[in-house]
């Protein structure tokens, strides 16, 4: 079954989200995503050496669906782009 969410999909989500990066917790990364100095999500990045590892809690962590979170990543959709689903939905 392919993933949905690879390790290398969620590094770039976290860097277009312009997440902070937490590097100090045993076996994965967290990506904190701010906005106007509040965080409005965090999600886990492992650090396992294989690229193509699951990584699928990542669109429910986000607050979107799979297609979304894919977006994210692959470009189509952006950080504001973002942030306008999280303002709908009452998240923002």
């Amino acid at each position: 079954m392919a993933r949905i969410i690879t390790k290398e999909l969620a590094l770039k989500i976290a860097d277009k989200l312009k997440a902070q990066i937490d590097k100090t917790r045993k076996g994965h990364d967290v990506a904190y995503v701010y906005h106007e100095g509040r965080m409005v999500a965090n999600f886990n990045i492992r650090r396992g050496s294989e690229k193509d590892k699951g990584h699928d809690h990542v669109p429910r962590d986000l607050h979107v669906g799979p297609h979304d979170a894919r977006m994210l990543g692959l470009c189509p959709l952006t950080r504001e782009g973002w942030f306008d689903i999280l303002r709908h939905k009452g998240l923002l």
